[in-house]
């Protein structure tokens, strides 16, 4: 037969969209930094915790949507069938830390201290879309306090992110942690008279558009709905006006100082206890904060964060470079 000289081309030498080589530099001052980080994981009494890179689909909380692919966000695959015991397990890239955490913790239960003070540093992996200063692969600082219901193990955090902060070269003033509590916002959505489930949904994503499209926007998706700026209409989530008046106190009551801001969010959750109960856990963090002589410059009460609420139960916080 007549062989065929058809030459397959050759594999292009390119990076993986999404995905970034690392040299030199690059690599011995991020190890430097890491190192600095994990000083003061180190010295506020946090383990190390390596874990596999990879974990069962069910391990990591991600579902299949059909019997043929994992869920979108990992990258997944299925083990080969095994003889005699049925289809193989999915498997996936570790797409954040925590998950690896809550596995080592219900896994490790009977072995491990209570509470449990790990910290665990790598890459973690997201099969999503890369952008500018996104990519598939990137690395995640995580330091968690398990078994503790104590806002106390929060408070922790926030003050050792303050310190890990600087101790990595960012100056004091160059950065800002915010904090906020999911209870307060459940609160306010009793004070709405809003249900758990999609009416509740629909008002979480568009509290988290405030940073965007300010008081006016939110007010606006709350409600009938706005244009965006193409001039097409962005459906509303369908409120009466006097409903999304209790979120728009909730997302304007950041004060000139904590005392402040407190008290206005006294005033927005109502009667609901929950929302007091929210309250006053923030009190709390914002007192050990000022004992271990984290002042406001380092880190503030500010209800406009909202990344997370949708899925935390307790306070939540996030660091923001200023410079």
């Amino acid at each position: 037969m007549p062989q065929d000289n058809k030459k397959m081309p050759r594999p292009k030498a390119e990076t993986p969209k999404g995905f970034r080589d690392y040299f030199g530099a690059d690599v011995t001052e991020r190890k430097a930094m890491l190192d600095r980080i994990a000083e003061i994981y180190h010295l506020h009494g946090f383990e190390p915790l390596e874990t596999s890179a990879v974990e069962t689909v069910e391990a990591l909380g991600k579902f299949l949507p059909d019997v043929d692919r994992p869920n979108a966000g990992v990258f997944a695959w299925q083990e080969e069938d095994v003889p005699g015991g049925g289809r193989g397990d999915w498997m996936a890239l570790r797409y954040d830390l925590t998950a690896p955490l809550a596995r080592v913790a219900a896994q490790f239960r009977n072995d491990l201290p209570s509470p449990y003070r790990r910290y665990a540093m790598g890459p973690v992996w997201r099969n999503e879309k890369p952008g500018p200063g996104r990519f598939r692969q990137f690395y995640q600082c995580d330091a968690d306090t398990v078994g503790s219901a104590s806002v106390a193990a929060d408070a922790e955090i926030c003050a050792m992110l303050a310190a890990a902060l600087e101790h990595a070269g960012i100056q004091r003033g160059d950065y800002l942690i915010r904090i906020n509590n999911r209870k307060v916002l459940n609160g306010i959505l009793d004070a709405m008279g809003v249900a758990e489930g999609k009416p509740a949904d629909d008002v979480l994503r568009t509290i988290d558009k405030f940073d965007k499209v300010g008081e006016a926007g939110v007010r606006q998706l709350l409600t009938l709905g706005r244009k965006d700026e193409s001039g097409a209409m962005i459906e509303g989530v369908g409120l009466r006006p006097e409903q999304a008046d209790p979120v728009i106190a909730f997302l304007t009551s950041k004060g000139a100082d904590n005392a402040a801001t407190l008290m206005n969010l006294r005033a927005a959750v109502g009667g609901s206890e929950t929302g007091a109960e929210g309250v006053e856990e923030l009190a709390q963090i914002a007192d050990m904060l000022a004992a271990m002589g984290v002042g406001e410059d380092r880190a503030v009460i500010d209800p406009s964060i909202v990344r997370g609420l949708g899925y935390y139960t307790g306070p939540v916080f996030e660091a923001e470079l200023t410079f």
